[in-house]
């Protein structure tokens, strides 16, 4: 009872009417074709790399045997020459002294290890014990073989022999000495076993009729018939090249390669025929040939039962349609996959087109109910929720939240003086600019003119601060609306969580507190909500407010470090030290302002003074004394630092080889392109460039090789240890030496006392600096430390 219904189903697998059986045929069908042409492709490939290995092998066994019997025939040649050059041995040929002349062959053939050896006189007389056929041929042998050569391959009727030749000179040429080594089976065995695979080398002899033959007497054409072999070598002979190539060899397709062997004229009589088969090259690989077609098998089969699997679940995108509908009426998508242009894919295409259309419709219904629709920010609601997530986000994954709530001043009178449309294109811009400064924050309008950033995750204790002051740094500049340009400012409250409130609630009152403090406080700041977010915070600010106001206000000044030259016995240059008198809070250190200075970019605006007044004082000095100047890094990357640099030489009235300015390797972090372009700008005005806290950085050495710096100042954490600590005094030794090496001259910052000014002497430092020589000194106090006495040693 249960049979009738399988046969149905393979009846039904196999009626060509149905779409699955279509398919199953077709899959099965490209599956085997494409078994097909890998098996065809592999099969090419095995044999094509079968046929490189062995060819190169060839090549490479013909190559080692012609090295191997150069190195021989010369070493012959040379045992050979040194019995021609006896005086005695001259004599016995000169005079016909035959038992001396056999005698003498006869234990050179022995020492030499060869099988024949003799000697031919003037008259044509072979002497030594040989073949018959072999002497014969010796009493005709030419006087020389051509191009140089003392070595020849000949035939023979008892067989080929390599000849190594040695004239004898008595000083015209009186006899020779001669080796004849037979190329036999025993020497192609040698050979044999000289290859990395098992090749036959077989020595061949073109015979009277113009076939070529091997030591058994028969042409190698007729044991060979279908060969080649007579066009194969005389091709060989004729191209003057050795090139693999597969012959038909003893009924077996082989490789072969033939090195035709130059003999007593210019056509060769032997030829060295190496040779491999076929079969065994491609046995190795009949492993692989067997494992790509069980693989190919195993596949066939396998893609048949995949394809009846597919087959019979075809109905699978009727059933995927209709879960898709079910989610769809519940207010989800699910996307149908597209395949084909049956039926069912363009059903399935439309139904996607229809959903995404409905789901479209519904986003934008839920982003209006969750964005402002003048702004396009998100509004009061969203807002609240992101923030209830980011509270609780610190609380679960000790991460951080604040806001910063944002009202704009004046807002009132742009609509009430400009007209309201003004104003709305006022707030998309404002909307537009506080997006793209807090990328890595939530922007929202609120309200009104009223914004919000919550800024969540793991973010710096600065952060907040810092974004607060770069709005409020933008919004000075006024705002371009319409052909507009309308000038605003924000005031900016902020609160940090969970200290200011535990919740959205209590927090986003907290923001709103403090942006009232900081309208009070007269608009166009910022206020944190809590002391404790803090004293240092508002210390920055207020540190930040003053130096604006400092700079302004001609609060800084410049004192003067001198550097003292060892070498001339003098000062030779002024460091100029930044100071800051604060009206209330006395002198700040460098260490304390400079930070902040850098961090909002005042460092730039700074920097201009410093330099304008250390040029415009050091004017006054002697000729020989130079000044330095620091410049920071923000400072030296500013596009316009060189015109600064020309600006101050220029209204200073100082030339531009008493300008030395101090740079650190913090100016090559953001690359070296720019910089080094800046620096040679600086060069060739004749500026000197100092490479200040040397040893210190990454990469001192690779700097050091792009740009040839005018001085080292060799870092103080080096110095002050010179005098008791061999390694320090090593590390100055070695800066010393490859300053001197680059044609650079040393400065060493932080010398404190005798020990470490006499170190630094005998290491060669070129100057040094520090508290031993001097304190910095007020600027009007310079000339007269110049004008009075001066030693290092003081």
């Amino acid at each position: 009872m249960q049979a009738a219904p399988a046969l149905a189903n393979w009846h039904g697998l196999f009626d060509f009417r149905h779409l699955r059986t279509r398919m199953t045929v077709l899959y099965a069908a490209l599956f085997a074709l494409a078994l097909l042409v890998v098996a065809v492709v592999a099969q090419v490939m095995i044999r094509a790399h079968a046929e490189r290995s062995v060819r190169a092998e060839l090549a490479t066994s013909g190559s080692v045997y012609d090295r191997i019997w150069a190195l021989r025939a010369a070493s012959l040649f040379t045992s050979a020459d040194v019995l021609a050059r006896d005086f005695g041995f001259r004599a016995a040929v000169a005079s016909g002294d035959r038992p001396t002349i056999v005698s003498a062959v006869s234990n050179l053939r022995a020492r030499a290890g060869v099988a024949n050896a003799f000697v031919i006189d003037g008259t044509g007389a072979v002497m030594g014990d040989g073949p018959a056929d072999l002497r014969a041929t010796l009493r005709t042998l030419p006087a020389t073989f051509g191009n140089g050569r003392h070595d020849a391959v000949i035939a023979t009727g008892s067989g080929t022999y390599r000849l190594v030749v040695a004239p004898i000179m008595a000083p015209v040429e009186i006899g020779r000495v001669v080796f004849a080594i037979p190329l036999d089976a025993a020497e192609m065995r040698a050979l044999e076993r000289l290859s990395a695979i098992p090749l036959s080398a077989t020595m061949l002899h073109r015979r009277a009729d113009g076939h070529w033959a091997s030591r058994s007497g028969a042409s190698v054409a007729d044991s060979w018939p279908n060969s080649g072999i007579d066009r194969f070598v005389d091709g060989t002979i004729a191209r003057d090249a050795a090139t693999p190539k597969t012959l038909d060899l003893a009924g077996d397709r082989a490789f072969a390669l033939a090195i035709p062997l130059a003999g007593r004229g210019t056509a060769p009589e032997a030829a060295l025929l190496l040779s491999y088969p076929l079969d065994t090259a491609l046995a190795s690989y009949h492993s692989l040939q067997i494992g790509i077609a069980l693989a190919g098998v195993m596949g066939l089969i396998l893609m048949l039962l995949g394809s009846r699997r597919l087959a019979s679940g075809i109905a699978r995108p009727i059933a995927a349609l209709d879960a898709a509908a079910k989610a769809l009426e519940e207010g989800s998508r699910a996307e149908l996959k597209v395949e084909g242009s049956d039926e069912i894919a363009r059903l399935a295409e439309s139904f996607n087109t229809m959903s995404a259309g409905i789901l479209e419709r519904e986003h934008r219904i839920t982003h209006l109910a969750f964005h402002d629709s003048l702004t396009g920010l998100p509004n009061r609601t969203f807002f609240r929720q992101q923030l209830e997530t980011a509270i609780t986000r610190t609380a679960k994954l000790n991460e951080r939240a604040a806001v910063l709530c944002l009202d704009l001043d004046g807002f009132k009178g742009v609509n009430d003086t400009l007209g309201h449309p003004i104003g709305d294109a006022l707030l998309r811009q404002v909307g537009l600019i506080l997006d793209d400064l807090a990328s890595d924050g939530t922007v929202s309008r609120l309200g009104g003119d009223e914004f919000a950033i919550i800024l969540a995750g793991r973010w710096e204790d600065d952060r907040p601060r810092a974004l607060a002051q770069t709005i409020l740094d933008r919004f000075r500049h006024p705002i371009a609306v319409d052909e507009l340009h309308i000038a605003s400012a924000v005031s900016i409250g902020i609160a940090v969580a969970p200290h200011d409130g535990p919740d959205g609630d209590a927090l986003l009152k907290s923001a709103d507190l403090a942006l009232y403090r900081a309208k009070q406080d007269g608009r166009g700041v910022f206020r944190f909500f809590e002391p404790a977010l803090d004293a240092a915070a508002r210390r920055r600010r207020q540190l930040e407010l003053d130096l604006r106001e400092a700079l302004f206000t001609g609060q800084f000044r410049l004192n003067y470090q001198p550097i003292f030259d060892l070498a001339r016995d003098r000062i030779g240059c002024f460091e100029a030290l930044l100071r800051w008198q604060h009206p209330s809070r006395g002198n700040i250190p460098p260490a304390e302002f400079i930070p902040v200075a850098e961090e909002t970019g005042l460092i730039v605006a700074i920097g201009e003074w410093v330099m304008h007044e250390a040029c415009r004082q050091a004017a006054a000095w002697p000729a020989h004394v130079r000044v330095a100047v620091n410049v920071s890094p923000l400072q030296f990357r500013n596009s316009g630092f060189s015109n600064i640099i020309v600006q101050a030489l220029t209204r200073g009235g100082l030339s531009a080889d008493r300008l030395e300015v101090e740079i650190t390797e913090s100016v090559f972090l953001d690359g070296e392109n720019g910089v080094l372009q800046v620096l040679h700008q600086l060069r060739a005005m004749g500026v000197r460039i100092a490479l200040d806290d040397f040893g210190t950085g990454y990469s001192s050495l690779s700097y050091l090789r792009s740009f040839p710096f005018d001085k080292i100042k060799i870092d103080k954490s080096f110095v002050d240890l010179v005098a008791q600590d061999p390694s320090s005094a090593a590390i100055v030794h070695a800066i010393v030496d490859l300053a001197r090496a680059l044609k650079m001259e040393t400065t060493a910052e932080g010398v404190e006392d005798r020990d470490q000014l006499n170190e630094l002497r005998d290491q060669g430092c070129s100057s040094i600096q520090g508290f031993w020589f001097s304190r910095p000194i007020e600027g009007d106090a310079v000339l007269a430390m110049i004008a009075g006495p001066m030693s290092a040693a003081a």
